[in-house]
């Protein structure tokens, strides 16, 4: 019966041993991981992205558009997630918004005026407000 017992212990170690190696054998090697680099993502002006930089044409600089004026979408019952800005530099107020890829420059003609550009019109009035085509768009809250 000893024997049996013993014979049986041998068997199953053996038979784990083998499970435990073929599993080896099954996993395939790791590929290394490429490293990000921190700071990496500069532009075509130089401006990092992930450092939350953005080429001003106004300024001719990298600007942090966050610390400018906020717009916000003119309530028309939808809902965002995104945030529009505006930096001033003078006569001149520069555009980011989140519908359009480049900025877009408005330019005023004296102090009071609002700053126009074409469809576009800033206008400064309880802070401030968008409009293109006569059409409100964007408020300042």
């Amino acid at each position: 019966m000893k024997k049996i017992f013993l014979f049986l212990m041998i068997a199953s170690v053996f038979s784990c041993a083998k499970k435990v190696s073929q599993e080896k054998d099954k996993t395939t090697p790791k590929e290394p991981q490429k490293e990000a680099v921190v700071g990496a993502d500069s532009d075509a002006h130089g401006c990092k992205a992930s450092a939350g930089y953005t080429w001003s044409e106004l300024k001719k600089e990298c600007i942090r558009i966050f610390e400018g004026t906020k717009l916000s979408h003119y309530d028309d019952g939808e809902t965002y997630t995104t945030a529009s800005y505006v930096i001033f530099d003078g006569n001149k107020a520069e555009l980011f918004l989140d519908t359009q890829k480049e900025s877009i420059i408005l330019e005023r003609k004296s102090e009071g005026d609002s700053w126009v550009n074409g469809d576009w019109q800033l206008i400064p009035w309880k802070g401030y407000v968008l409009k293109k085509n006569g059409k409100i768009l964007y408020t300042e809250q």
